[in-house]
C-alpha cells in the first residue's frame, strides 16, 4: 500500500514554486502569473498553479525559458527617501530596482518601506527566500526609530503591547518606547512583527502623533548598522545559513549549493 502511494504521488516541484525559485517572482506573484496566462508548460498555456514539474525546461514565463537556477543570495539596502519599494512605476518615480548596481541579478525586496521611510531593506534574487522571510510566522522582529510630531504620552505607548485595531484593521503587539522629546517633536523605538501596510504611520496617528521620519534599523538578525544610504552589500552565505537554520537552509537548497560553492 505505500508503494503505491509512493508510486502516485506526484512528481517534482509545484510550478509556482519553480518560477520562485529561477528568481523571476515570488510564489504567491507567480500564481497570478499563471491565472493571467503568462505560463506554458509543453506549449500549453495553464490556468491553475495546482501542477507538479520534475523538469524545468518545460516551462515558458512570457514565451520565455526559465533562467538557470542560483543560489539564493541576501543583499542589504539602505533605501533612501523618495524611492519606491516596487520594480516599475509608472508615474516613472524612483524606485529601488533603478537604485541597484549594474553588476546585480535581479532582485526582489523582501517587505515594503513606503516612499518617504529610509532604512534597512533586504533584497533577494530568489522568490522561495523572499516569502520565508515575509511570512509573520517566521517570527523576526522589524526595529524602527520614528520621530513624531506631538507630545507623547508613554502610557499610549506602552498600551500598544498587546496590538491595536486602527480603522477595522486589527495590529499585532507593537514594542514602543519613548526615546526621548524635543520640543514639539519626538523619536520613538517601535519593534514589531507584522510590518502590514504603514503600520508604523498609522497607529501613531492613531494616537494623536505624525510621523515625519521612519528608520528601519533591523530586520531580524539583520542590522543597518553603519551602512550608508544608498549603498548596496551582499550578506555573506555563511551567514545567511546560520541566521535560517540547518533545517530552512536545506529546505531553501542553501545547503546544496554551499557545498557546490566551497
Amino acid at each position: 500500500m505505500n508503494a503505491t502511494k509512493a508510486d502516485s504521488a506526484p512528481k517534482g516541484e509545484r510550478i509556482a514554486k519553480i518560477i520562485a525559485r529561477a528568481g523571476l517572482c515570488s510564489r504567491r506573484e507567480a500564481e497570478r502569473w499563471i491565472a493571467d496566462g503568462r505560463v506554458v508548460v509543453d506549449g500549453k498555456k495553464i490556468a491553475s498553479p495546482a501542477l507538479n514539474i520534475a523538469d524545468p525546461g518545460r516551462v515558458l514565463v512570457d514565451g520565455q525559458p526559465l533562467p538557470g537556477a542560483t543560489a539564493p543570495r541576501l543583499w542589504r539596502y539602505h533605501k533612501p527617501p523618495g524611492v519606491l519599494t516596487t520594480a516599475h512605476d509608472p508615474q516613472g518615480r524612483p524606485t529601488v530596482s533603478d537604485k541597484m548596481p549594474p553588476n546585480m541579478p535581479r532582485v526582489m525586496p523582501i517587505g515594503r518601506l513606503d516612499m518617504p521611510s529610509e532604512g534597512l531593506l533586504l533584497m533577494t534574487n530568489d522568490g522561495a527566500l523572499k516569502r520565508h522571510l515575509e511570512l509573520p510566522a517566521t517570527g523576526w522582529t522589524r526595529r524602527y526609530r520614528v520621530r513624531v510630531y506631538g507630545r507623547i504620552d508613554a502610557g499610549d505607548l506602552a498600551g500598544l503591547a498587546p496590538g491595536v485595531t486602527v480603522e477595522g484593521v486589527k495590529y499585532g503587539p507593537i514594542e514602543a518606547k519613548l526615546e526621548r522629546q524635543d520640543g514639539v517633536n519626538g523619536w520613538v523605538a517601535i519593534a514589531l512583527k507584522e510590518g502590514k501596510n504603514r503600520e508604523v504611520r498609522k497607529v501613531m496617528a492613531h494616537l494623536g502623533l505624525t510621523v515625519n521620519r521612519l528608520i528601519r534599523i533591523s530586520f531580524g538578525p539583520f542590522q543597518l548598522g553603519g551602512l550608508d544610504r544608498g549603498v548596496v552589500e551582499e550578506m555573506p552565505p555563511r551567514v545567511l545559513r546560520q541566521q535560517l537554520g540547518k533545517a530552512t537552509a536545506a529546505k531553501l537548497g542553501l545547503l546544496e549549493n554551499a557545498r557546490h560553492r566551497r
